[in-house]
């Protein structure tokens, strides 16, 4: 893997601890927390642009990662920003990149490995 590749990928782990922490703060939280819904936005944002980054590098996203649909999902909330459903992006961001996160797992050992 190469350097940048590995950076990028240790930015989508932070980024990914991150969501666990507006995770833990729960639903009811972020449903009516207008701060929490926008950090949930930005991490979402910088998710997609490094997986459009990860992907333009061959890296090759693991079973239940799709590198496109982070980027399509970047688009969706940077441009249609007056459309977001907050129930969605909550699932996307207490199902989807916890998984995201479990299967990145051997992805990030590889990147730290690269970086030392």
């Amino acid at each position: 893997m190469d350097r940048k590749a590995a950076k990028e990928l240790l930015h989508v782990q932070g980024w990914l601890e991150r969501v666990d922490e507006i995770i833990q703060r729960g639903q009811d939280a972020y449903l009516t927390d207008d701060l929490l819904q926008e950090a949930g936005d930005s991490l979402m944002m910088k998710l997609g642009e490094a997986a459009n980054r990860i992907s333009r590098r061959d890296v090759l996203a693991p079973e239940g990662v799709e590198w496109a649909l982070a980027v399509a999902n970047r688009n969706f909330i940077i441009h249609q920003y007056d459309e977001i459903d907050r129930d969605l992006t909550w699932l996307t961001l207490s199902r989807d990149l916890p998984a995201w996160r479990a299967s990145l797992e051997p992805l990030f050992a590889e990147a730290a490995a690269t970086i030392l």
